[in-house]
């Protein structure tokens, strides 16, 4: 069982690696190479090395945005814990698929150094779900505001589709009935259906802490606008004249897009890229470039949360014994 369920890993792992460059070879096919050298040969790197920073500055909101969510819920740990946990989660986004890749390893890991475990699924459930909410949010305001620049009502087919998706699983979390319908599917592992219904209960303490629901889809909403300013950075160190309300539209659906079965999101975040921004006139080789320069951030901060992560493990079980070792309220 064990050896066909590590096949059954190999083989989708190898997929997405498939996938992911069997897509970009596609990408690149259709690109002016020379062109875009030249473009990237005379790139502004003092605004790239900004764009870093306000990436940079994304995912201390994130890690902010997790941590209203562990207040909220009430789970003991460390905040040390939580921290290397997030950086661990950030390393398993390199080569995990896509972003719930990393979600899966912080889960596990911040599981490991608590008691509520399910309440520590709930958090990283109801982190993604606030993130899902902020582009939805800013994908549709950015819409409304910059339709007279596009034009182009078929953009609101994905927003929809993705709030109509987001509805829907607050609906089925939030309902205890449509809930426990759903999960009548795992009557024959009655263990792991008692460990979802728990799970339906720790998610619903929500419900008395609104506050912090709120606080946690504003933090989500300032992620997505920042990083939508990342992108306009690199675009202008890349000598592109860009309204910044296309970066506000564009890049919350090529978020959603890295969401997709890939590795880090890589290849169909650069398709996105290229079907979204040649709308408004940019060549393909400009496109992929922005995105993949964002990915190497992404890459460059993935690695130093690896590091961080290894360097602060030992210590960390240290302070996981130690009651009064930076632990939350």
């Amino acid at each position: 069982m064990d050896i066909k369920k590590n096949a059954k890993d190999i083989f989708s792992f190898l997929f997405r690696i498939a996938l992911s460059l069997i897509i970009l070879s596609l990408v690149f096919s259709k690109i002016d190479m020379d062109r875009t050298k030249a473009i990237l040969a005379s790139a502004n790197i003092g605004l790239i090395m900004c764009s870093f920073s306000v990436f940079f500055f994304v995912n201390v909101a994130m890690l902010f945005r997790w941590f209203v969510f562990i207040r909220a819920l009430n789970i003991s740990v460390s905040i040390c814990a939580v921290v290397r946990n997030f950086f661990l989660g950030l390393f398993g986004n390199l080569f995990l698929p896509s972003s719930v890749g990393g979600d899966i390893l912080k889960t596990f890991g911040l599981c490991k150094e608590s008691a509520n475990k399910t309440r520590v699924v709930a958090s990283v459930l109801l982190d993604r779900l606030s993130g899902f909410a902020a582009i939805v949010i800013v994908s549709i305001c950015s819409f409304a505001f910059g339709y007279r620049y596009i034009g182009d009502t078929s953009l609101l087919v994905p927003i929809s589709l993705i709030a109509v998706g987001s509805l829907f699983v607050v609906l089925v979390l939030f309902n205890k009935r449509i809930y426990s319908f759903f999960c009548k599917v795992f009557n024959r592992f009655p263990n792991f259906k008692k460990s979802l219904m728990n799970l339906h209960y720790d998610i619903t303490l929500l419900k008395d802490r609104k506050r912090q629901g709120l606080e946690a889809i504003g933090l989500s909403c300032l992620s997505q606008l920042v990083f939508a300013f990342a992108w306009y950075l690199i675009a202008r160190a890349l000598h592109q004249d860009i309204n910044l309300i296309y970066f506000l539209i564009f890049v919350p659906l090529t978020c959603v897009a890295s969401s997709l079965p890939s590795i880090g999101g890589l290849g169909v975040r650069e398709a996105g890229a290229v079907y979204l921004f040649g709308k408004v006139g940019v060549a393909q080789g400009v496109a992929v470039s922005i995105s993949l320069i964002t990915y190497f951030f992404m890459v460059l901060i993935g690695v130093i949360g690896g590091l961080f992560y290894v360097s602060t493990l030992s210590s960390g079980r240290i302070q996981y014994y130690t009651p009064d070792a930076c632990h939350t309220k």
